[in-house]
């Protein structure tokens, strides 16, 4: 088997990259990781310069990688959704560099989804994985980083990381499941009746606001629809005091090359655009990502970013919506909790064995949140 480092995405063939990410997370697709590089919303200068990985196996296909890997080295924590500040921190009181690291994961998406890509036609996917796992493994020994971080595995992955020595972290999130619903209103019929009457207030109000709801995507999105997620987006981050991460020119992007994978959810009050929420939908599943409003609206939020797209779910239907981290408030919606999964090695041994210390806690405390949770679901 032979490794190489690309150093940008569009080092690899995209057809073979899209070979080994097929499976509907369009997150993966080589487009979407393009797209960040390009636009220098992923780069040197914002502290994310690509190490992607490519293992070929030259009894399988000498031409193309039989698996490969996103990977990034990281100067800072941001954008990750999985923090690890405290143990930046830890280092740095310990006189030790925690920066840079390494960290496989899809760039500002909070996404569950493989990270270890391998080929669908390898005789020996399981082997490839470890493969891969132990050559990224191998790699941040061999660089001299502090650590690497693999975020929001699936199974597959997780087992193969496990095996080549990486600690498991647990999180949650909340998703909403498909369970055959024909309508909104047959959703809603599940729900103990006060839980369904406050849902049917909040949307009453918006429309007795005077907002009209507007669902777009692929040819149905003009240039006037994306001047304004751009906008939305930019006013959320001003309210949160955080980091721009995305430029206009990665919404450009996603205008001219994944339009058809995009979902937009619009208000309008009169004439004007008032708020927005970007989805992007692949597979089986439709994932929320950018939300904003230029005013507050007494429950656009909830209709913008659940009840919409809990909407468009149900007449595609999609079996399920992931609304992004966070949000305790997403419960009462119906969106349920659910276990995410990391994956992390950590150079220094002394650093290792408390961090292990504290993610044998810190899962525990996971799965009691999640249990608490669940009994306080709306539904009968």
């Amino acid at each position: 088997m032979k490794l190489r480092i690309a150093r940008r995405i569009d080092e690899i063939d995209a057809a073979h990259w899209n070979r080994l990410a097929r499976g509907g997370n369009p997150f993966l697709s080589h487009e979407f990781l393009h797209g960040l590089e390009a636009s220098g919303s992923v780069s040197e200068n914002t502290g994310w310069e690509a190490y992607h990985l490519a293992l070929v196996d030259d009894t399988f296909d000498a031409a193309a990688p039989a698996a490969a890997a996103p990977l990034y080295l990281k100067h800072h924590s941001w954008g990750e959704y999985v923090f690890d500040w405290a143990w930046a921190d830890a280092y740095h009181r310990a006189g030790l560099e925690y920066y840079p690291k390494l960290l496989s994961a899809v760039p500002f998406t909070p996404v569950t989804g493989p990270r270890l890509l391998v080929n669908p036609d390898h005789p020996e996917p399981g082997k490839m994985r470890s493969a891969l796992a132990a050559a990224m493994t191998r790699l941040a020994d061999d660089s001299g980083v502090s650590s690497l971080h693999v975020l929001f595995t699936n199974d597959p992955d997780n087992r193969a990381l496990i095996r080549c020595g990486l600690l498991q972290r647990t999180g949650t999130q909340f998703h909403w499941l498909n369970r055959g619903y024909e309508s909104f209103d047959h959703y809603l019929e599940s729900f103990t009746s006060s839980k369904r009457k406050k849902i049917r207030r909040e949307r009453r109000r918006v429309a007795e606001s005077g907002i009209r709801m507007e669902v777009r995507t692929g040819p149905e999105l003009a240039q006037e629809h994306w001047d304004a997620m751009h906008r939305f987006y930019g006013v959320t981050v001003r309210c949160h005091g955080a980091h721009p991460y995305l430029n206009r020119a990665f919404f450009d992007y996603l205008q001219t090359t994944m339009a058809d994978a995009v979902v937009m959810v619009l208000a309008r009050d009169g004439a004007r655009y008032v708020g927005g929420a970007l989805n992007v939908a692949g597979g089986d599943a439709m994932y929320g990502r950018y939300w904003g409003a230029d005013a507050y609206y007494d429950g656009l939020h909830f209709e913008t970013c659940y009840y919409q797209p809990i909407e468009y779910c149900i007449r595609q239907g999609l079996a399920r919506f992931e609304a992004g981290a966070q949000g305790e408030h997403k419960l009462s919606r119906g969106l349920l909790p659910t276990t995410t999964y990391s994956a992390h090695w950590l150079k220094d041994p002394r650093f290792r064995d408390a961090v292990s210390d504290f993610l044998h806690a810190e899962s525990e405390q996971v799965e009691r949140y999640g249990t608490a949770l669940r009994g306080h679901a709306p539904f009968k």
